[in-house]
C-alpha cells in the first residue's frame, strides 16, 4: 500500500494507551505505531517495514516512563469567561450570568482584548492536552472570526461558535435583534468557512433558551440544517432555569422540547449539563443522536445539580466532558476527569446500590467519547487507522512534575505538567515553537 498511500513521517515505540467502543481502556505495550505526512496513524512497522522500507533505526522510542495517549477533547468551554476563571463563584447560574458573566462578555467588541484572551485560553487548554475544543466565543462576530483563526495558528482542533441571542434584560447593550442575530450568524459562517481552516469549523450557537425568543431558535434551526452544521447549548443546568422555560414556552412537553421543535436537537448537537433531564428527555436524546456534555466542576461550582452519568450512558447517549470556563475554574481536562469520578462517588455516598464510573470509563468519556459527543469519532479520539493522530506525550517523572516514583506498574495520567508533547493532526503543537 505504500506506492499509493502517503508516505510515512515517523514511527513511534513504546506503551499507547487509549479506548475503544468495546473496551474503555486498552494498553498496548512496546507496540509501534506509524505516522504518515498527512498525520495520520498508519500501518504497523512490521507492515511498514515490509511494504515501505522504513528501517528501524528510524524509530522513536519512548522512555520508561512515557507512554502516548489520545489529546482530550473539550466538549464544552466558554472561550471569554477564561479572563476571569477561577472567581465569581459566589451566586447561582442565573444571577451568576447577569452579574459577571454578560458584563465581561460585553467587552469583546474590543479587538484587541478578544486577542489577548484568547490567545491564552488556547494556549493553556493545549498545554493542558486539549487537542479538540468545543468553544462559545461572543455575540461579537468579528472577535468570533478571531478566535477561530487563533485556534487555526496554534493547531488546535476546535469548533468555535458566535453566540446567538435576542434577549437579555440585566445587560440590555449585550444582546442582538433576532433579524441581526441571523445575518450575524449566517456571516459568521460564511467568512469562517472561506478561510478553509483545516481543524477549524463553525457551531451554530444559540446561547439557551431563555436568551433566545422562539423565532430566533428556529431560524438558527434552520441554519444549521441548511449548512449541515455542529449545532450547541445548554440545557437542564438547574431547577430554576427548567422552570423558567416551562413558563416561556407553555406548550412544549419539556426543555428538550424545545430545542426539538425548533430543529436544534439533531446527531451534531451537543448540550451542555443536562443536570435535571428527565428518562423522557434522555430518550429523545437517543432517538434524534444529539449529545450531552458533561462538566461537574461547574455543576458543583454554581451548586446547579450533579449529572448521573451512568443513567446517561444507560440510555446509550452519547456523553463528552467539559470544562465550562468559567462556571468551572479550570480549563483543564484532568480536572473534569477528576471531577467526574468524584461527582460519581457523591451519588454513590447518597445511594449505596449506584454503580460508581470507573476511572476507565471516565478516560474514555475525555477521549473517544468526547469525539463521538462531537461527531468527530471518525477523525480522532483513538488510535485506530486511518484517523488523525491527536495525542498526548506523557512522562510521569517529568523534572517538576507532581510525584514521586515509587514504582510504576503502569501508566498513570497524573498531572498536566507530565504532558511534554502535543501533536494534532500529526503536527506538534506543544511545546510551542
Amino acid at each position: 500500500m505504500c506506492g499509493s498511500s502517503p508516505a510515512i513521517a515517523h514511527v513511534y515505540r513504546g506503551t499507547f494507551v487509549h479506548s475503544t467502543p468495546h473496551t474503555a481502556l486498552q494498553i498496548l505495550e512496546d507496540a509501534l505505531l506509524g505516522v504518515d505526512t498527512e498525520g495520520k496513524v498508519s500501518e504497523e512497522l512490521n507492515k511498514l517495514s515490509q511494504s515501505c522500507g522504513f528501517s528501524p533505526s528510524e524509530v522513536i522510542q519512548l522512555a520508561q516512563h512515557e507512554f502516548f495517549m489520545p489529546g482530550m477533547v473539550d466538549t464544552h468551554i466558554h472561550a471569554p469567561q477564561y479572563s476571569y476563571a477561577g472567581t465569581a463563584l459566589d451566586l447561582p447560574l442565573l444571577q451568576w450570568l447577569n452579574t459577571y458573566t454578560f458584563p465581561v462578555e460585553s467587552r469583546f467588541k474590543d479587538l484587541e482584548f478578544a486577542r489577548s484572551v484568547y490567545t491564552q485560553v488556547v494556549k493553556r487548554t493545549l498545554r493542558n492536552g486539549t487537542t479538540t475544543a468545543c468553544y462559545f466565543a461572543t455575540i461579537h462576530t468579528d472577535a468570533s472570526l478571531l478566535l477561530g483563526k487563533i485556534t487555526n495558528d496554534f493547531g488546535q482542533r476546535a469548533l468555535v461558535g458566535k453566540v446567538c441571542m435576542d434577549i437579555n434584560n440585566a445587560v440590555k447593550h449585550y444582546k442582538e435583534t433576532s433579524e441581526e442575530s441571523q445575518e450575524e450568524t449566517c456571516r459568521f459562517i460564511a467568512e469562517l468557512l472561506k478561510k478553509k481552516y483545516p481543524l477549524v469549523k463553525p457551531v451554530v450557537t444559540p446561547r439557551f433558551a431563555l436568551s433566545c425568543s422562539a423565532d430566533l431558535l428556529e431560524q438558527l434551526g434552520a441554519i444549521a440544517k441548511n449548512n449541515n452544521l455542529h449545532i450547541q447549548s445548554h440545557i437542564s443546568e438547574t431547577i430554576e432555569e427548567v422552570n423558567v422555560v416551562k413558563k416561556l414556552f407553555p406548550d412544549s412537553e419539556s426543555y428538550t422540547d424545545v430545542y426539538l421543535k425548533h430543529n436544534l436537537l439533531t446527531d451534531k448537537t451537543v448540550m451542555a449539563h443536562g443536570c435535571h433531564l428527565t428518562d423522557e428527555e434522555l430518550a429523545l436524546f437517543r432517538e434524534t443522536g444529539a449529545s450531552l456534555s458533561h462538566c461537574p466542576n461547574s455543576n458543583i461550582s454554581l451548586c446547579s445539580g450533579m449529572l448521573n452519568v451512568r443513567n446517561v450512558l444507560n440510555h446509550k447517549v452519547k456523553l463528552g466532558l467539559g470544562t465550562d470556563v468559567a462556571g468551572g475554574y479550570s480549563a483543564s481536562m484532568l480536572d473534569a476527569v477528576r471531577r467526574t469520578l468524584d461527582t460519581s462517588k457523591v451519588l454513590t455516598i447518597q445511594e449505596p446500590d449506584y454503580c460508581t464510573l470507573s476511572f476507565e470509563e471516565v478516560f474514555r468519556l475525555a477521549t473517544l467519547g468526547g469525539s463521538q459527543a462531537l461527531s468527530m469519532d471518525d477523525h480522532t479520539g483513538n488510535f485506530e487507522v486511518g484517523k488523525d493522530f491527536d495525542a498526548l506525550r506523557v512522562n510521569v517523572a517529568a523534572p517538576e512534575g507532581p510525584i514521586d516514583l515509587v514504582q510504576v506498574d503502569e501508566p498513570k495520567v497524573c498531572d498536566d505538567r507530565n504532558i511534554v508533547e502535543v501533536y494534532v493532526a500529526g503536527r506538534k503543537v506543544v511545546p510551542f515553537e
